[in-house]
């Protein structure tokens, strides 16, 4: 081995072992709610926003669908992630994720399954979806639009596959389209969904209804992974929760109304309605 290889080897080892601090990029995943170019677009100025003030850059991760997303979930690709309330109690439990933000949509901090129908089914109440078929927007691990409505079900005494025929859509939206163009009898979304522009543009709403509510509970969570440091978990928390007024650009663009500090003990509802519905105990 020559000199200039030796000297190579030695250089090579000392930059292994220098002590460099590294600034790691923060992942803030945000699950497919919307299209991935909508979610971008949505989600991008508070990506910014949340790097310009913590002096780290915010790289925003939209996955193609819930598949891909839940995966990143379960391996903790997101240092900070937006999703569904059930999403949060299952990463919670695993002891990943721990939740630090709540959103305000439509002025609202929570939120309601439904069940919606058109106005000319004949349907008055939930026991008339008795040997329907019900089309609820996404899988099941859709809170607002499977597991909440199943549990107004299930309170009527109807019973999946028995008492009713279980379809599901792409998504919320695309379950209340279906039922407008009579693919199904009913469907189960989140009970804002009638406020919703994409409903507006493709179906005329004075068709449909909300037939029942489920009880309400906390709205959609922001939670950020458990390894996170306290204080950096505080300021992103102070960062969101700053972002006041119906002119702020930034809730906006995310489709906001606000974002409100919450603790795990405000998804106390949600737990319930999910060991009701579906028996699970998070």
């Amino acid at each position: 081995m020559n000199k200039l290889h030796c000297s190579t080897l030695l250089l090579t080892g000392l930059l292994a072992f220098t002590s460099v601090p590294v600034i790691a990029d923060i992942n803030m995943g945000v699950f497919p709610r919307r299209p991935v170019a909508v979610t971008h677009k949505a989600f991008k100025p508070l990506a910014e926003k949340l790097s310009k003030e913590l002096g780290e850059k915010v790289n925003l991760i939209v996955a193609k669908n819930f598949k891909e997303f839940w995966k990143g979930v379960e391996n903790q690709k997101y240092d900070l992630v937006h999703y569904n309330q059930y999403h949060y109690l299952l990463s919670h439990k695993s002891g990943n994720y721990n939740v630090i933000v709540s959103n305000e949509e439509f002025g609202n901090k929570v939120i309601s399954g439904s069940l919606t129908v058109r106005t000319d089914s004949g349907i008055a109440s939930v026991a008339d979806l008795k040997g329907k078929t019900i089309l609820f927007g996404g899988g099941k691990k859709a809170m607002g639009s499977y597991i909440a409505p199943t549990a107004i079900l299930k309170k009527a005494g109807l019973v999946a596959d028995t008492d009713y025929t279980v379809k599901f859509a792409k998504n919320p939206p695309s379950a209340v389209i279906g039922i407008y163009n009579k693919a199904a009898d009913a469907a189960g979304a989140g009970d804002v969904i009638l406020k919703t522009k994409i409903i507006n543009k493709k179906t005329d709403i004075s068709q449909l209804t909300i037939l029942a509510r489920s009880d309400e509970f906390n709205q959609l969570p922001w939670a950020v992974i458990s390894s996170m440091p306290a204080d950096k978990s505080a300021k992103i928390q102070s960062i969101m929760t700053s972002l006041k007024g119906s002119d702020d650009a930034i809730l906006k663009a995310a489709k906001v109304t606000n974002f409100h500090k919450v603790s795990d003990a405000d998804y106390a509802k949600v737990r319930e309605i999910v060991k009701f519905a579906i028996g699970e105990d998070l």
